[in-house]
């Protein structure tokens, strides 16, 4: 049996890519509209913006990344926002999760001009998620809010 193999996002990845998409927004009880995710999947495999990673376990999808770098008014470099992290029932405890957060650090350490910070949100509920959390990051003081 073997370990997790973290990878960037592939276009054949598309059909395996979408199911844990729909899993991850099922998590999440969103609902998009038409077209949101076709267009994300075309944006991750471009050049700019979004990027993507993908855990393989046995030659199967079992989790995925998505994150972006942008410039912050609180340093000189540019900071990573891990936008989107999800791992399958089957990926579960098989460190994959672990494996893409510490590949998105890899990436932030990687890339010229970034100061390495990388920073995500979660949902206060999702208890298993945040195990990981406490052990790979630090939870922040900020609180979030949005646009009503």
């Amino acid at each position: 049996m073997g370990g997790t193999l973290i990878r960037a996002l592939r276009r054949e990845d598309r059909p395996a890519w979408q199911t844990l998409w729909n899993a991850y927004l099922d998590f999440y009880r969103q609902d998009l509209p038409a077209g949101v995710s076709d267009d994300l999947f075309e944006r991750l495999l471009s050049p700019n913006g979004h990027e993507a990673l993908v855990a393989v376990r046995e030659e199967s999808l079992v989790g995925l990344v998505h994150y972006l770098f942008h410039d912050s008014t609180w340093s000189t470099g540019s900071t990573c926002y891990l936008e989107d992290l999800f791992v399958s029932e089957t990926g579960r405890g098989s460190g994959a999760g672990r494996a893409l957060i510490e590949a998105v650090y890899a990436a932030a350490d990687a890339r010229a001009g970034t100061d390495g910070a990388v920073y995500w949100h979660t949902h206060h509920h999702n208890e298993a998620a945040r195990k990981l959390y406490d052990r790979v990051g630090v939870l922040s003081d900020f609180v979030r809010y949005e646009r009503s």
